[in-house]
């Protein structure tokens, strides 16, 4: 999201190959000085991270277990606020696999496994899987991982039925935001993808043998049904979070989808991924993820400098802020239109329809009319 004053989108005559590659050299030359400084991880803040997510959150579920004694009404707020730590958890786990959070690849490695058991994710694997989103973002040409659902207008008028009633329901607010969360993190994260590398695929093994021993040794703890709930809610709330965020980061109005020779990498991070204004307590809890345009600009930068980075140049504040009222709104937003080049509603894909319907009429009406009436 980002506005007429931005270099990026500056219109006048279609440029040829070569200054199109040059225009792009010099935009990427131009952040790439830029963002340098806030690539450097640092050991401190990372620690210092670490303390204040991952202390809280097993301290909640020792007041959990304690709780658990005297009433449900008193560990269900507290699964809920553990909720948000696990989302901070997540970030941490994702900084690890970017390779950002420690300047050591072996910390990075260490501490993303180890986020990774809290989240129920394995790091290998879901570090190969967000690289393709990261190289891909914004291309109509290779969508389908890590990404939401998202077809064209022309692609859904010509699909099946069948296959409409599937991206509706996909993308129907309830399955997106409450079911697939769980059915991802719970379900399809124990099974590795076909494309992977076996060492992608073990990392899913190993996971899963991680996670069966903790599940055994917390329901010995808390007793297996206390703990299956437990766990459910704070993953549940944590995942709907999570996939929200996501989902307003790339599925805005004036999004950015090109194809082929038209995308381009550095106007798909500033253009295709919001700055999510959120409140300071859940842009805390959300780990400064908000400032999305900056982390697609540059996947080496902490979480911890996202925020200072933004700040530091005109550049990027031309980037317009999707508050978090406003983002309610986004729920319609279903379908790309490729001609008006924004997401739209079905409404409008259903007017588009009428409107080819009575063209197509039109059309057969004058080749059946006599010359000359």
């Amino acid at each position: 999201m980002i506005d007429s004053a931005a270099p990026l989108s500056v219109e006048g005559p279609e440029p040829s190959t070569e200054s199109r590659k040059a225009r792009r050299k010099a935009d990427v030359d131009a952040w790439k000085r830029v963002v340098a400084e806030y690539q450097k991880p640092d050991r401190w803040r990372a620690t210092w991270q670490i303390l204040n997510t991952f202390v809280p959150y097993v301290g909640l579920w020792v007041a959990m277990y304690w709780t658990l004694q005297i009433s449900w009404w008193l560990t269900i707020p507290l699964a809920l606020l553990a909720s948000g730590f696990l989302v901070r958890i997540f970030i941490i786990f994702h900084d690890c696999g970017h390779g950002s959070f420690f300047a050591s690849r072996r910390a990075n490695d260490v501490w993303g496994f180890v986020a990774g058991l809290f989240t129920l994710t394995p790091y290998y694997h879901w570090r190969w899987e967000h690289s393709i989103h990261h190289a891909s973002a914004g291309d109509l040409d290779r969508r389908g991982m890590g990404d939401v659902w998202t077809l064209t207008v022309q692609e859904y008028l010509e699909s099946s039925r069948w296959r409409r009633f599937a991206y509706r329901l996909a993308r129907n607010p309830f399955v997106l935001f409450v079911i697939a969360p769980l059915f991802l993190f719970v379900v399809l994260e124990r099974f590795p993808s076909s494309k992977a590398t076996d060492r992608d695929r073990l990392s899913v093994l190993w996971m899963n043998v991680a996670l069966a021993g903790v599940a055994v040794g917390m329901s010995y703890v808390f007793g297996f049904l206390p703990y299956l709930a437990i766990q459910l809610t704070v993953m549940g709330v944590a995942g709907s979070g999570g996939v929200w965020l996501f989902y307003v980061q790339h599925q805005f109005e004036d999004a950015y989808w090109e194809r082929g020779d038209d995308w381009d990498y550095t106007a798909a991070a500033l253009k295709g991924s919001s700055f999510y204004k959120l409140p300071r307590i859940l842009q805390w809890f959300s780990g400064n993820i908000g400032f999305h345009h900056i982390h697609h600009l540059s996947p080496r930068i902490p979480n911890y400098n996202l925020e200072r980075c933004h700040r530091s140049d005109p550049m990027f504040h031309e980037v317009q802020p999707v508050k978090l009222l406003a983002s309610s709104r986004l729920f319609h937003l279903r379908l790309w239109d490729e001609s008006a080049k924004k997401l739209v509603g079905y409404r409008r894909a259903h007017e588009i329809r009428r409107e080819r319907e009575r063209e197509e009429k039109q059309a057969k009406t004058e080749s059946v009319r006599p010359n000359g009436r």
